[in-house]
């Protein structure tokens, strides 16, 4: 079976706040119905050090320590996906940054209020898909 274009991975990060909240079941979910592959999960929790090696570009910004906090306050479930355009296609899902903001029908759009606990972290590009994937996951080449 040939593709007109190479697969791409992603990562996503299941954020803590819908860990706490049990969306992790229904995240996963609509990112399987829309025909993409997991290629690794784990439920782990991020410390300090991951946090500002994931953020790098954000350890300046006055919003960075609130979200460290938040990140590294709990549980998380990281997945890396696969599919065809998969990195445009899962932010399209995933929807607006602020959840209040976010499209009705997106993840966020339907079950986020909020601008900091926006339920779901996705790669922005391959380059940053990459170095995110070997920063989580650093077994898969």
């Amino acid at each position: 079976m040939s593709s007109s274009s190479p697969v791409e991975r992603t990562l996503v990060l299941i954020k803590p706040d819908a860990v706490r909240r049990g969306l992790v079941g229904e995240i996963l979910g609509r990112f399987e119905r829309k025909g993409f592959t997991v290629d690794a999960m784990v439920l782990r929790a991020m410390d300090g050090a991951l946090a500002d090696a994931h953020y790098a570009e954000h350890l300046e910004k006055p919003f960075y320590p609130p979200l460290r906090e938040f990140m590294t306050g709990g549980p998380l479930v990281a997945l890396v996906l696969s599919g065809d355009q998969v990195i445009d296609v899962v932010r399209g899902l995933v929807g607006a940054t602020d959840g209040r903001k976010a499209a009705a029908g997106t993840i966020r759009g339907d079950l986020s209020l909020s601008n900091r606990e926006n339920l779901v972290h996705a790669s922005d590009s391959v380059d940053s898909a990459k170095r995110e994937i070997a920063l989580w996951f650093p077994d898969l080449g």
